[in-house]
């Protein structure tokens, strides 16, 4: 016990104001000596990356480090021990995360650069996690519009229990974003980030330059210009509304969710989220649900779905429904 927090099994302390690293786990960071082989250098990523939740742009900040760990590559250098240090600062300032509020929005802002990508989930301005990760030889040859879109697509797959059955808004700082709903499917690749994204209820707002704070801070041109933030791309997933008005009037699911709210400890796969009942953090519907053909019409005959075959279709509606 740490006075009105409480350290959980995971190795955080948790009080009224949100979540925070173990401040002894902290503290072995700090005192951590330099490392002279891989096996030490793996040994303090592997306790630093166990609270990159907490660290804003941790992917960036140990890329140097990280880079040793290749065979025959460990070569300890000035940028090493600088990011050796950087990596100790960063957890020493990891910020308290709050508690998600579900009757909240949530919001996400994204960026990626040539090497790397990062995210931070928030609510109201205060963040609840940070994800970040460095891009491999694919992607750091895409296109700039093409890493964007991975690193959203990468963010909602990473907190899609979260976002799956809520209204959330994305943030970005490019521009080409803005027609993500509208723009003509020309290429495989943006069929194939995009067909990722349905079912999902979100906004797309564009914040410029600087302005876009994110997870990563991964560097860009400084632009002279102050921050602003347009509303760009507002896309409307008519389905999941509609789906949810035939939920409302179907008796199964309405016995169903009254069974699991009754005794939650009997069904610990199901959960109740907003208006859907969620299966291991996926939208339960009954086998003989009517709405069922026009998910189906949805995830495969629409143009953004692409007509692909059964099994790709089948592939893509299982992770959220």
């Amino acid at each position: 016990m740490f006075g009105q927090h409480k350290l959980d099994y995971l190795g955080h302390v948790i009080s009224g104001e949100g979540v925070q690293p173990d401040p002894s786990k902290i503290q072995a960071i700090l005192e951590w000596p330099q490392p002279s082989s891989q096996r030490d250098l793996r040994a303090f990523l592997g306790l630093t990356g166990f609270y990159r939740k907490f660290v804003k742009g941790y992917a960036s900040i140990a890329a140097p480090l990280t880079q040793l760990l290749c065979k025959d590559a460990f070569h300890w250098s000035e940028e090493s021990q600088i990011a050796f240090d950087d990596l100790k600062q960063a957890m020493m300032a990891a910020p308290v995360l709050a508690f998600p509020d579900f009757s909240l929005p949530f919001s996400l802002e994204t960026d990626a650069s040539s090497y790397a990508m990062g995210v931070v989930l928030h609510q109201q301005g205060h963040p609840i996690a940070f994800f970040s990760k460095p891009l491999g030889p694919r992607l750091q040859f895409a296109s700039a519009y093409v890493r964007e879109l991975h690193a959203i697509v990468a963010a909602i797959r990473k907190w899609r229990q979260d976002l799956l059955s809520h209204k959330f808004t994305i943030y970005t700082d490019h521009r080409s974003i803005h027609e993500l709903m509208s723009q003509t499917i020309q290429t495989p690749e943006q069929q194939f980030y995009l067909a990722k994204l349905l079912g999902f209820d979100y906004d797309i707002q564009y914040k410029a330059g600087n302005s876009n704070v994110v997870a990563d801070s991964l560097s860009r041109i400084s632009e002279s210009t102050q921050g602003q933030c347009f509303i760009l791309s507002v896309p409307h997933p008519e389905f999941l509304h509609q789906l949810k008005q035939s939920l409302l009037t179907n008796s199964e699911f309405l016995r169903h969710r009254e069974v699991i709210q009754s005794a939650p400890t009997d069904h610990p796969d199901f959960s109740i989220s907003g208006d859907f009942i969620l299966f291991k953090g996926a939208i339960w519907i009954d086998e003989k649900n009517p709405f069922i053909p026009a998910l189906l019409h949805e995830h495969h005959a629409t143009p953004l779905a692409g007509h692909f075959d059964v099994k790709k279709t089948f592939h893509r509606l299982r992770p959220n429904f």
